[in-house]
């Protein structure tokens, strides 16, 4: 199913589809089809789920934990905080797509998730001390420190990129904030035991190498290289 303009609505250059009818380098569609729609919220989950684990935001959801110990209030503040910055996060990257769509533009959206590729091999670190006082109340503690911890990491930014992929906001803010629950709600109740069972470097690997496919693949659309 065609997600995007026809041709006559796209300045009349036609532009390869992406494999199964679904992501293509057409910015300026509206009403995304079944496959794209699969493909924008599975993509930004995945690729959050796994930026997330080990990063600081999920380190500060395990020092709120152990702060507070009240899980729901703190799962609620990281799922409010998460809709509000991812929200803001994806229109930034819809926006800047609908105004500076050229092939320049798609291809440094490509290069973005190369950079973020490196970017995730390198660990993070929050230490206790950063972590704000309790004098708030665990929801809004949680609420305020995870909208200002995130500002500027590195799942804020996958998520402009992905926002400037997809040009489907709704869809990318659900599928990040999903992302950042399916990796943060496991940490709040395990706490640090759940770092110490799971392998961080080969996730930050596994993370790095989903980045690295989708700059490439982003990249050879672009080129025209995928029919």
């Amino acid at each position: 199913m065609e997600a995007g303009y026809r041709l006559g609505e796209t300045n009349g250059i036609a532009l390869p589809s992406g494999p199964g009818g679904g992501f293509d380098v057409r910015w300026n569609r509206t009403s995304p089809g079944p496959g794209v729609v699969m493909e924008a919220l599975f993509t930004s989950t995945a690729v959050v789920a796994l930026a997330e684990i080990g990063d600081k935001t999920q380190l500060l959801a395990i020092l709120l934990a152990a702060r507070f110990g009240r899980p729901l209030p703190i799962i609620l503040g990281i799922l409010v905080a998460t809709l509000a910055n991812h929200a803001l996060a994806a229109l930034l990257g819809a926006q800047a797509a609908a105004l500076l769509d050229s092939p320049v533009f798609r291809y440094a959206i490509g290069a973005s998730f190369i950079a973020m590729a490196a970017w995730t091999l390198v660990p993070d670190t929050f230490e206790d001390e950063d972590a704000p006082g309790p004098r708030f109340g665990a929801f809004l503690t949680t609420l305020v420190a995870f909208f200002l911890v995130e500002m500027g990491d590195k799942t804020q930014v996958a998520t402009i990129a992905l926002g400037a992929q997809y040009q489907a906001v709704a869809l990318v803010t659900a599928g990040t904030t999903l992302g950042m629950m399916i990796a943060n709600v496991p940490a709040i109740f395990l706490g640090n035991e759940l770092l110490k069972r799971v392998d961080l470097a080969k996730i930050r690997v596994a993370a790095a190498a989903l980045f690295l496919v989708i700059g490439i693949w982003v990249l050879a659309q672009t080129a025209g290289w995928l029919g």
